[in-house]
């Protein structure tokens, strides 16, 4: 007989083992907060999502030499892309993207010449938005706590900036006066960048922009369904506090307070105002909370602002989205960045479409080859039609019964009592 195993619970005494890892289930699953799905915003989230993992692959075959990468090679990286099954089947899903070939028993991956185009695109645009991207990371190190951010920490971010992956050695060595890489303890993990000289022009937040340009007091905009009034009682509450900017210091702000709350809002929003498509993983946010002094549970206090961000546990990963930066599932303001990323995201969606209509006629040929499929009889003749040919073959007419006149001829005989016999007699056969 099995030994049944108890735990000591300070809520419900002592419990089974089994009961124990229920409860703790339950407890959890209710402990991850959700939000009200946002179909359009989800929408935005799930396109993006198959464009950055082949972006990835993309990035991983132009490192490799003669920009051709093996698919065993492929294959292995699929674990930090997240992704299961073959790699194989994955490139050859996305023909105007990738091409796919066999060499010595062994499958290779190159980019097509459309996508090769794109990617000489992608690199002139970066090359003209750099100044640009010097901006967002001054920004960036304004907004921490002592001007200075961790390397391996904002790699994590990087991509979402728009910063290309060798931003230390292409942007930061070309602004002397602004940064500086420090490392003092020697490890690769503690390599930091730090400000050197503070911008004034440049401490003025997205929301202080905005309301400078329309001449009005700095708040939050709201988007809510107008049916939430409790929520929308929250957020005026909220709202009606001074905005406080996110490049300010910390001095007299105490944690927990409303004006902590009101600063740490302001934050984050300015983060997601910075990236290219006004999202970030909130994991990856919360490696930046003893610099930007956000708070530990960083998902459940966003989830409390419901009118200005967006929460989404999409794909088991949480995601932050600035609702105010998208009208439906499209960005109103788009870096030029975004727009290249953008036809990338046609040309993947093309391949696809050509891939799915390749397969299902492919199918639909082994189907027809098997007898699976057996041709459509053809549609039976109604039996007006068979009587009216029979009537075209006896030599049959209606004479004039569909012409207007002799039709009210035809009624007038059949139901006057004082029709002459011989016009019935003229009109029976017709009946």
């Amino acid at each position: 007989m099995a030994t049944q195993i108890y735990v000591k619970s300070q809520r419900n005494g002592y419990l089974s083992l089994w009961d124990a890892v229920f409860s703790l289930r339950i407890r959890r699953r209710f402990s991850l907060w959700s939000m009200k799905k946002d179909p359009d915003l989800e929408a935005a989230l799930h396109r993006n999502r198959r464009w950055i993992v082949n972006n990835q692959i993309k990035n991983i075959v132009m490192r490799c030499p003669n920009q051709v990468a093996s698919v065993k090679y492929l294959q292995k990286k699929f674990k930090t892309l997240d992704l299961q099954g073959k790699a194989l089947n994955w490139l050859k899903k996305y023909p105007c993207c990738f091409v796919v070939y066999l060499e010595n028993d062994e499958y290779y991956c190159g980019l097509t010449k459309r996508m090769m185009f794109l990617t000489e695109e992608e690199e002139s645009v970066k090359d003209m938005q750099e100044p640009i991207y010097a901006e967002r990371l001054t920004k960036l190190l304004m907004m921490s706590r002592d001007q200075r951010m961790n390397v391996m920490k904002l790699n994590e971010l990087r991509r979402n900036f728009g910063f290309p992956d060798d931003y230390l050695l292409r942007i930061v060595p070309k602004y002397p006066q602004i940064f500086r890489v420090v490392n003092h303890t020697g490890r690769r993990s503690s390599m930091e960048i730090e400000l050197t000289a503070w911008n004034p022009d440049l401490a003025v937040s997205a929301i202080e922009r905005m309301a400078k340009k329309d001449g009005r007091e700095p708040g939050f905009p709201c988007s809510l369904p107008p049916t939430w009034v409790k929520s929308w009682e929250r957020f005026e509450d909220f709202n009606s506090a001074p905005y406080i900017s996110p490049y300010l210091g910390l001095d007299g702000l105490v944690d927990g307070s409303k004006e902590m709350d009101k600063r740490t809002v302001g934050v984050v929003h300015e983060l997601l105002s910075l990236t290219l498509w006004k999202k970030a993983s909130i994991f990856k946010l919360g490696h930046f909370r003893r610099e930007l002094c956000l708070p530990e549970k960083l998902n459940v206090f966003l989830l409390k602002h419901p009118g200005i961000f967006y929460v989404s546990n999409r794909y088991q990963i949480y995601t932050v989205l600035l609702k105010e930066a998208y009208n439906g599932s499209e960005l109103i303001e788009k870096d030029p960045l975004v727009v290249v990323k953008e036809k990338f995201g046609e040309l993947m969606q093309e391949g696809l479409h050509e891939y799915n209509r390749r397969h299902y006629l492919l199918n639909l040929e082994k189907k027809r080859n098997r007898g699976m499929i057996t041709p459509k009889p053809e549609k039976r003749r109604s039996q007006s039609d068979e009587t009216s040919s029979e009537q075209d073959k006896e030599g049959g007419d209606l004479g004039g019964i569909f012409d207007p006149e002799e039709r009210k001829r035809f009624y007038k005989v059949l139901f006057d009592d004082n029709a002459p016999k011989q016009r019935d007699k003229e009109i029976m056969p017709l009946t």
